[in-house]
């Protein structure tokens, strides 16, 4: 009972930390939490061999980050059309939901694993070392892969500088 009280514990603890990071991976608050249950199931069943190894947050991430690369890969073998309706924004609140719009269509325009680099990185803040260990990599393909990111971004949403300056 002691593993599934920790398991518990664990969920409740990261719960938050990881929808936000599922939410920046899917775009979607809904297949954000499809994609925070999905990984939360893996990680269930192996949590005692988890858990013992020190710190379960890089491999419990890492079951989160390869999820959604499947998923993708899954779902970009078929065309389906769906309409981004923007939420309705209180008056105050607007230039936060622009900034929050302009920033989901620019990480849209990367790929899985840039996306999912730059999220670890910039995003949850982890290390270069602990972005490798979540995507299991190298430090180098981190580096690569948040480079070739950054460049794309500058290249196909230079919205975003007008943000940084706005600032």
């Amino acid at each position: 009972m002691a593993a599934e009280d920790s398991f518990r514990d664990y969920v409740a603890a990261r719960l938050v930390s990881l929808s936000r990071a599922a939410y920046l991976l899917t775009g979607d608050r809904h297949l954000a939490e499809d994609l925070v249950q999905q990984a939360l199931i893996q990680v269930a069943s192996r949590w005692e061999r988890i858990s013992a190894g020190g710190d379960p947050d890089p491999y419990v991430r890492r079951v989160l980050y390869h999820q959604h690369v499947s998923w993708w890969r899954r779902r970009r073998l078929v065309d389906r059309p769906h309409a981004d309706l923007p939420e309705k924004a209180v008056a105050d609140r607007a230039a936060d939901k622009d900034v929050e719009i302009t920033v989901r269509q620019a990480l849209r325009r990367l790929t899985p694993k840039q996306r999912a680099v730059l999220v670890l990185r910039y995003f949850e803040d982890l290390t270069e070392v602990q972005t490798a260990e979540v995507l299991g990599c190298s430090v180098g393909t981190v580096k690569s892969n948040t480079r070739d990111a950054l460049a794309r971004l500058r290249s196909t949403a230079p919205e975003l500088a007008d943000l940084r300056e706005a600032r």
